[in-house]
């Protein structure tokens, strides 16, 4: 097996069983046991290794896939996860959260005729039978730097930053309105994909290398981004995007229409043990209730399957596209089919109705024409085709946008891009304020942890070289 790469001709793509659909939606554990190692290595040796690797090229931190699919097949594990440890700053998050579909499996050369390899499911197990060996370790310097950088965002770009800063031995302080450390990572994703304990253990790595964390601590109340700047050689804002978008409707200030994060957030702090009013006082709590959840991407999806979970009376997605031009990961729709979920096509919302609360939803059919400047059709109202859909609560998932920047940080001199996100310069990641940097979501938006991953990790190597430069500067002044 080990010895013979290609082994997709005679090998059938496969990985771990998925737990059933009726007993998976019973709890919030993860719907994915993880591979064995002797399955670990057959699904690995299916690489072609072929001569353009489309996974690695299409995989937003470039990496090295074939390389550490073919050390596992041959069983050289350590070796395995110290490569895939290399471009990726969290492995097995990415393993379990990335649209790999979209991604590194959707690119397989062999995906036509055999079906991709499960590079997801091999990245996973590679880091979690490290994490049991004891492979993986904190950030350890060679070499200690006198300059301290602070990072404001302790989600995966800010997270990611650190842990590459902290390897090159600057001094680390990250900032986070939260109680914990991980942002969208421990409060905006499920547990069903991405157990929270799987995140804390990385932040306990990050705090026994040295970094250190300032929790519920705001930028812009507790101190202003000048602050910051007069108490650090560098600063990074890694803040991410969470303010909601609302559909500009009829009824959208009713009781009971929700923002996906908001709902997601009660839920995710009600698994973490936190008191949650809004949850056990049933307005953030979808148990008995009719829900309705408006979008298509893999918020949307999040927000459906945690209404399975809290025993919803029925959980109905309306989305204005088709199935095939959703923004979401086709895996996770299939997930939430099985486990219960009405998808409505093709169809948008009007109007939100109810006397003070909502009670229903009023939409319209939609068809798809032209293509438009998303490279997808572009949907159409079609005449007289309203629809009256009973709902006792309605989840707005219709993605993220930014806050007022310069105001949330006090710092009106602050350069924003044309979408209201940080503008910085492609080659230094450095704004318009010498020494800041900004890298994630508040820099292109409402993106992908693993993008967030690369940004953070492309950030830090821009404070590298700023404080290098720096530095020798100061040593030729001297």
């Amino acid at each position: 097996m080990a010895e013979d790469m290609l082994s997709f001709i005679s090998v059938p793509q496969n990985g771990p069983l998925k737990r059933d659909a009726i007993e998976r939606i019973q709890d919030f554990r993860e719907i994915y046991p993880e591979f064995l190692k002797q399955s670990a290595q057959q699904q690995a040796s299916r690489c072609s290794q072929c001569g353009i690797p489309f996974c690695q090229v299409h995989c937003p931190l470039s990496n090295n896939i074939p390389d550490w699919l073919k050390l596992t097949a041959e069983g050289r594990l350590e070796e395995a996860y110290r490569l895939s440890q290399a471009t990726n700053t969290f492995p097995e998050i990415c393993g379990r959260i990335c649209p790999q579909d979209r991604l590194c499996e959707g690119s397989c050369v062999i995906e036509a005729g055999f079906q991709s390899v499960t590079i997801g499911t091999i990245e996973k197990f590679l880091t979690e039978n490290a994490w049991k060996n004891g492979w993986v370790m904190p950030p350890s310097p060679s070499v200690e730097q006198e300059a301290h950088v602070g990072i404001i965002g302790a989600g995966p770009a800010g997270l990611a930053a650190a842990e590459l800063l902290r390897q090159m031995g600057y001094r680390i302080t990250i900032y986070d309105r939260y109680d914990r450390a991980g942002g969208l990572l421990i409060y905006g994703i499920p547990n069903f994909k991405l157990e929270k304990n799987v995140i804390e253990r990385r932040v306990e790595l990050l705090r026994r290398a040295g970094v250190q964390f300032r929790l519920n601590f705001e930028i812009g109340k507790d101190a202003s981004l000048q602050d910051l700047r007069r108490n650090h050689d560098a600063v990074l804002i890694a803040t991410g995007v969470y303010k909601s978008r609302e559909a500009d409707i009829e009824g959208s200030n009713l009781l009971g229409v929700i923002p996906a994060m908001t709902y997601l957030t009660a839920s995710n702090k009600r698994g973490l043990g936190d008191r949650v009013p809004a949850y056990e006082n049933g307005e953030l709590n979808a148990d008995g209730k009719k829900v309705v959840v408006i979008g298509g991407g893999d918020t949307a999806m999040d927000c459906l399957r945690t209404a399975i979970r809290q025993n919803a009376a029925s959980v109905t997605c309306l989305y204005r596209r088709d199935r095939h031009t959703m923004p979401g990961s086709a895996r996770e729709v299939l997930h939430a089919e099985e486990e219960g979920v009405e998808f409505i096509w093709l169809s948008l919302p009007q109007a939100f109705l109810g006397p003070g609360r909502a009670n229903s939803v009023c939409a319209v059919k939609m068809r798809l024409g032209a293509i438009d400047s998303t490279g997808r059709p572009a949907p159409s109202e079609v005449p007289g085709s309203a629809f009256i859909l009973k709902a006792d609560m309605i989840i707005q998932a219709l993605g993220f946008d930014p806050e007022d920047i310069p105001v949330l940080f006090s710092a009106p001199e602050l350069k924003i891009s044309s979408n209201r996100t940080i503008h910085i310069d492609p080659l230094t990641q450095m704004t318009n304020l010498p020494g800041v940097f900004a890298a994630g979501d508040i820099v292109r938006g409402a993106s992908l942890v693993v993008w967030a991953i690369r940004d953070g990790r492309e950030a830090a190597q821009g404070i590298h070289r700023y404080l290098q430069a720096k530095a020798e500067m100061n040593m030729a002044a001297e």
